[in-house]
């Protein structure tokens, strides 16, 4: 697979087979990965990779939090307000997964089973946590955005595929500490990975995409 067929076919997988991954294929694919630039070379990522029991576990924790009303600790607060391209898009998202799925996002009831969902982490053998230190500047956050991207190629390129999931970030505080991660860091993202089930109408959906037209401008 070459680099732009990897670009035009990786989506986002939200059902999985239940074969998991070898761990020296998913060490090869975050190897891969860290090939990405970042500023200074400072390489400001952290991989943490949880499966069988443990993510299982953290799975419950996860599910009963929210069960109990817990209060959300993100160490990256999700966002209340959009300008309006950007609403504009995620309500032509909405209204497009809705008539493919029945789903529809913009209620809270679904946004609650939506959040438990992503807290079984869709059924998949593993899930991958990226975290960084707190202190680090705001650079290192898209730093760290490079590096999800290119962690999200490398697996598609090894036939696994991936979704990232700004919701299981929603209890950083409970989740490092379930993992043994210092309060110190930050949680960036996780993302489910395994083996991708293409037959399940959920990997049917591909998001549209603005013509180039519409963001780009050319000087001379």
């Amino acid at each position: 697979m070459d680099a732009i067929e990897c670009l035009l076919t990786r989506k986002s997988i939200r059902a999985f087979r239940d074969e998991p991954v070898p761990e020296e294929t998913l060490k090869r694919v975050v190897e891969v990965a860290m090939r990405s630039p970042s500023y200074k070379n400072t390489q400001p990522w952290e991989v943490i990779i949880i499966s069988g029991k443990k993510k299982e576990e953290l799975s419950e924790m996860l599910i009963n939090l929210l069960e109990s009303g817990a209060r959300f600790t993100p160490d990256i607060p999700e966002p209340e307000k959009w300008p309006k391209e950007q609403e504009e898009r995620i309500k032509s998202l909405f209204e497009k997964r809705r008539r493919a799925t029945g789903i529809d996002l913009s209620d809270p009831e679904v946004i609650k089973k939506a959040k438990q969902a992503n807290f079984s982490f869709y059924g998949a053998p593993h899930v991958i946590y990226l975290y960084q230190d707190a202190s680090l500047p705001l650079w290192s956050l898209f730093d760290i955005g490079l590096f999800a991207q290119s962690l999200m190629l490398s697996a598609h390129a090894h036939g696994i595929g991936t979704v990232p999931q700004a919701f299981v970030t929603d209890y950083a505080k409970e989740t490092k500490e379930f993992l043994g991660i210092p309060q110190s860091k930050r949680l960036i993202i996780g993302l489910s990975a395994g083996y991708p089930d293409m037959d399940d109408p959920r990997n049917q959906l591909s998001t549209d995409r603005e013509p180039p037209d519409r963001i780009v401008k050319f000087l001379a």
